[in-house]
């Protein structure tokens, strides 16, 4: 992390999520390792949590929309020595034109991540950003989105596996953020008002907000785990299978695969 604050700037929500992209786009991370290993992170209120992971799950779901945006507002490509400051004009991207942060807000603290040894790169990052804000709706209203967010190994997959049709359907499918379904040991009702989450007939829990995990109430008292709500359908018809020999016929797949 002292890589990209070199001059010790305070925690903030962008400064976390620039460090969310090094640790999944560099480093390799799946999402939820790299949020809980981003030292931008700690001490941050819950809301600047979930705030700093919906910005970094947003450029990493739109990635090539966005890397798409910023060429066409590039008067010439990032030279190598200039990548350092591509996440960072991703995070604009994608607060301008896919998560509606205000402007003026968007410009302002995301070419502060610029400085320290960036500062190269602030007069570059603003004005990329400032025409984005002014150009970028019309822009991504021409562009493909499934076809630019869905790399070409994974869409050949698809096709020959589905069709191109539907293949498409799951490419679009993947623009959505996915909710959070949760199983209760308790009061389904109570714990659906307390996290403002919808209850489904089959008494799962699905959870819309940004807050992060582990800070939702409950989650360090083990009230409740996170479980699709299809798996939990096999608990719920087979009723007590206390005493009987079950079989994991999804982890036998895996291990077959």
């Amino acid at each position: 992390m002292a890589r990209l604050n070199p001059r010790n700037q305070a925690p903030s929500a962008r400064l976390a999520a620039l460090a969310l992209l090094h640790g999944v786009l560099d480093r390799r991370l799946p999402l939820d390792e790299a949020f809980e290993d981003a030292q931008a992170a700690a001490g941050l209120a819950p809301r600047d949590r979930g705030f700093a992971r919906a910005l970094a799950a947003t450029v990493l779901r739109r990635l090539g929309q966005i890397d798409a945006v910023v060429a066409a507002c590039l008067q010439k490509p990032l030279t190598p020595k200039a990548r350092a400051v591509e996440n960072i004009l991703r995070l604009g991207v994608a607060q301008l034109l896919f998560l509606g942060t205000p402007a003026h807000a968007a410009v302002a603290e995301t070419v502060s991540l610029t400085q320290g040894r960036l500062g190269a790169y602030t007069s570059l990052t603003n004005a990329v950003l400032r025409r984005v804000a002014r150009e970028g709706a019309v822009l991504i209203d021409g562009q493909d989105e499934v076809r630019l967010n869905t790399p070409p190994w994974l869409a050949q997959s698809w096709q020959a596996a589905y069709g191109p049709e539907a293949a498409r359907d799951i490419a679009r499918a993947h623009l959505q953020e996915a909710a959070l379904d949760l199983t209760v040991k308790g009061d389904a009702g109570r714990w659906a008002t307390t996290l403002d989450a919808e209850r489904l007939p089959t008494g799962s829990l699905r959870y819309r907000g940004d807050t992060a995990v582990g800070d939702l109430p409950g989650y360090a008292d083990g009230a409740w785990w996170v479980q699709d709500a299809a798996a939990a359908l096999p608990a719920r018809l087979l009723g007590d299978v206390r005493g009987q020999h079950m079989i994991d016929l999804c982890e036998i797949g895996r291990a077959h695969v």
